[in-house]
């Protein structure tokens, strides 16, 4: 979804990529100037917020453990790509680098909201605001940012490097690295240096338009022990979706049945819409911007705290979808759809020593808000069409303005998230060299979430809109927090210089709310049971939205009209904007946050078997989990808590230049939550029953002279244990038994979104010329086909994602301090999947959206 990033002019191809399932290490055979200080500062680091490496060696180190320990040397899966390697593969964003992951996968819509899964562990549909907190934690150098909605996108560049942690990582991570953890560490300020780089890019998409990007970066010397980094950067991704020219014909005269004089149809001579002014080629840009700035402070020759902060703002317009029933990135909408997505975060990080122990503080707050708006024609589309036989929507339901007159009943959807999240650890390590050792801490997060979302149907009469909002058919507006608490501890003790056992557990505890407003309005004249009302709202709803809100007697404001109890409506703490609660619970006359908490324990037992210097194997029985959480709809249940079990064999082997990594597991996911569109084309979120799967990761890479091959790949088996219910199992016995109607996914259905198989290679040559070096490059991926969906009827509707294969090229030029690279990214122009879904419940037209088409561009650099 976003322009990929170059680097270096090169001919010839043969290239470079380390990464895969298990573990993958950075090798170069000449070093590169520019990144010696960042390494060197790496390796100097005392506590584990850098990578150290060697560029002659195949030598990575990694903090994977919250240790700074040789990536090799770590009994678990540890995938990492450091600064030079992100350089070469052009990665500039999620995308990007997720491709090269061979266990992880994910479902997105637009920039900045991709929903991150690894090892198959996947229901689909995730991403509402008061969904499922995500399976895959994701952090900012020490600090966590994993948000509800979608993954941040953070711009990499001068990124030290990106660690991906395969299974559960509970003991050291915590509730949303149920599945895994994504880390992107950045270079930090280096003492007694001055160096800078700056890096330009431009690039033309096939189908599409012109981008570029202007990155630049400066670390300064500000005293002996202070030294600062700075980071700037801009980017244009260039459009390749058209919003091509269409027309709609909504239902108008009834045509009523000869005999019995109901309606049986309608002529199509009502509203009449056309988005002649909205047409557009490459209409889906997306410009991003922002900075960051470090310090870094010696306080002595024990203690150092480095404060950070980081801001990027994206601005979006269009979409990122195509309509398969219109053709190639081809699409109809009906409005400008502009969005802004925004995040500033502060960090602060505290590294020392008491005695000979490490102490790190890590403590963080990020703001990131977000507002968009979006055409729903499809939402009417559908629902004009369902209910053709009744008259369609002119005659089914209730779209007019004060005057009594037909209006348009097209919505347009306008709002976002107003995300804040504050978190803090404080942790202690002891000597890493000692027999036997410890790493412990607390930890506690605070995130919320003002979710707003308005559906608008313009001079729809305020009798039919929501109370207090003219021209508002629907309305979301609810207030989200999530707590999060936990006490954490590892210990290895080596029972011998080649056999070493590691246990550890973590106490959590999460206390998650959610209170507001979600619905339709209703006329204050319709009284529920009453005869000759006027319609209630547009759509003729009676059970939601104000019909839910509660009253001062503690029932519904429907129940209490049928019920005879006190009507008077509570609005005292209502949020702002909205004409009551429905969202809520009912407490000694008061409204309270509906809530869902609880405690527990999760655990990761390792025994770790070195035979001799460079094989290591190692078996790990772990348990992840996720919290909790309540559904958005008024009068759903809550959904509980799941938990991921791991069992895993692995081994790490270094051969001279050759590495092979590789790891075999079986994990149980038990009362997976999953979610689905469920009434009014809401989001549900409900447990479903236990899911297994099995898996193999593995990579191998060659380095010799100027020559590097890497290959990685992952074979992942994620079906459902048993049969899916439409409904909790204990309200429908019969979903175990003959299958009906409240089976919504038979036992051995596979998990959507992962592929069984995903491959990743790259190869790179590196020759003399001149006063420099020149560089060949080709890089492949491989993704097989996968479910879109979990329930069958979904996955029907929506349809497979395809397998694809990608291809990579780059050549390049590197003298002095200067470089020139031209490079063409997705050559033969696949069209690889990257989600697939619909608007709403019964829409039909199914939006792909596809990655990025042939990217070509030319990459200069310089380094002072």
């Amino acid at each position: 979804m976003t322009a990929r990033k170059i680097r270096a002019l090169t001919f010839g191809f043969l290239a470079s990529t380390a990464i895969a399932a298990p573990s993958f290490a950075q090798t170069t055979p000449a070093p590169d100037p520019s990144q010696e200080p960042a390494a060197a500062d790496a390796a100097a680091q005392p506590a584990p917020t850098q990578v150290a490496q060697a560029e002659d060696s195949n030598e990575i180190i990694v903090t994977a453990q919250k240790r700074e320990e040789n990536l090799q040397n770590v009994p678990i899966s540890v995938q990492a790509i450091g600064t030079r390697r992100l350089d070469q593969l052009n990665i500039s964003n999620f995308e990007d680098f997720a491709k090269q992951l061979p266990s992880v996968s994910f479902q997105t819509a637009a920039p900045g909201f991709a929903i991150v899964y690894m090892r198959g562990v996947a229901t689909g549909g995730d991403g509402n605001h008061t969904g499922s907190l995500p399976s895959v934690g994701y952090y900012l150098d020490e600090q966590p940012v994993t948000t509800i909605g979608g993954n941040l996108d953070v711009h990499i560049y001068d990124i030290a490097r990106i660690e991906s942690l395969a299974g559960p990582q509970g003991t050291l991570y915590g509730a949303s690295s149920e599945a895994g953890t994504i880390r992107i560490i950045t270079n930090k300020p280096e003492l007694g240096v001055t160096a800078g780089r700056i890096d330009a890019e431009l690039n033309t998409v096939a189908h599409g338009g012109v981008g570029g990007s202007l990155e630049g970066m400066v670390n300064l010397p500000v005293s002996d022990n202070i030294a600062f980094r700075g980071v700037a950067f801009w980017q244009r991704d260039a459009g390749y979706i058209d919003n091509i020219r269409g027309t709609r014909s909504y239902c108008g005269t009834p045509i009523l049945d000869p005999l019995n004089g109901g309606i049986i149809g309608c002529i199509r001579d009502g509203f009449q819409a056309d988005n002649a002014s909205f047409v557009k080629d490459n209409f889906n840009t997306n410009t991003t911007y922002g900075g960051r700035a470090a310090l870094k402070i010696d306080l002595n020759e024990n203690w150092t705290v480095t404060p950070t902060i980081m801001h990027q703002r994206s601005e979006t317009r269009g979409v990122w979808y195509f309509d398969e029933r219109l053709g190639d990135l081809e699409t109809q909408r009906f409005r400008k759809e502009p969005g802004v997505d925004k995040f500033t975060q502060y960090a602060l990080t505290v590294e020392g020593k008491v005695g000979n122990f490490d102490i790190t503080y890590a403590g963080a707050f990020m703001h990131r808000p977000n507002h968009s708006t979006n055409d729903y024609t499809d939402y009417a589309d559908a629902y004009d069409a369902y209910y053709e036989s009744y008259g369609g929507i002119a005659n089914y339901q209730y779209y007019f303005d004060n005057n009594g007159n037909s209006v348009d009943p097209r919505q347009y959807i306008t709002g976002g998230n107003n995300y804040k999240k504050m978190s803090q650890e404080l942790r202690i390590a002891s000597p890493a060299e000692n027999r036997f050792r410890v790493i412990g801490g607390a930890f506690y997060q605070r995130q919320t979430n003002d979710i707003l979302q308005e559906y608008h149907v313009d001079n729809l009469a305020d009798t039919l809109s929501v109370n207090g909002r003219p021209g508002l058919i629907w309305l979301t507006s609810q207030k989200r927090i999530d707590r999060d608490y936990a006490l954490f501890g590892e210990a290895t003790f080596d029972v011998s210089p080649q056999f070493a056992l590691t246990g550890g557990l973590r106490w959590y505890k999460f206390d998650n709310t959610v209170f507001g407003f979600a619905g339709f309005g209703r006329d204050p004249a319709f009284f529920q049971g009453a005869s000759g009302n006027p319609p209630p709202n547009a759509v003729g709803s009676t059970r939601t939205g104000v019909a839910q809100c509660y009253t001062t007697s503690g029932d519904t404001l429907r129940d209490s009209q049928l019920n005879g109890t006190d009507t008077t409506l509570i609005t005292n703490g209502a949020i702002a904007g909205t004409p009551c609660i429905n969202v809520a619970d009912f407490v000694n006359g008061k409204l309270v946050p509906k809530q869902s908490k609880d405690s527990g324990f999760t655990y990761r037992f390792n025994g770790t078997w070195k035979p001799q210097e460079g094989l290591l194997f190692y078996g790990t029985w772990s348990k992840g989990f996720r919290p909790g959480g309540i559904n958005r709809q008024p009068g759903l249940a809550p959904y509980d808590p799941d938990f991921l079990v791991n069992y895993e064999l692995g081994w790490k082997t270094s051969f001279g230049p050759l590495r092979w990594n590789g790891a075999i597991y079986h994990q149980l996911w038990e009362s997976f939550q999953f979610s689905f569109l469920g009434l009014n084309s809401l989001t549900v979120v409900q447990n479903g029953r236990d899911a297994k799967v099995n898996g193999i990761e593995t990579d191998i890479s060659y380095v010799s002279g100027g020559l590097s091959l890497n290959a990685a790949a992952a074979y992942t088996d994620a079906k459902v244990k048993q049969n899916v219910c439409a409904v909790a199992a204990d309200t429908a016995p019969d979903c175990d038994g003959v299958p009906g109607d409240s089976i919504t996914a038979p036992k051995g259905t596979r998990l959507p979104i992962t592929p069984k198989f995903k491959v990743t290679g790259t190869a790179r040559y590196t020759w003399d010329i001149g006063p420099g070096k020149a560089h060949g490059q080709i890089g492949l991926v491989h993704q097989g086909s996968a479910r879109s969906a979990l329930r069958v009827a979904d996955n029907l509707q929506t349809g497979k994602l395809r397998a694809y294969t990608l291809v990579d090229l780059f050549a390049g030029y590197e003298w002095n301090k200067h470089s020139i690279e031209l490079f063409a990214t997705n050559l033969f122009d696949s069209r690889n999947e990257l989600s697939r879904g619909v608007s709403c419940s019964i829409c039909t037209n199914v939006h792909i959206v596809p990655g990025r088409p042939r990217t070509i561009g030319l990459r200069l650099g310089t380094r002072f």
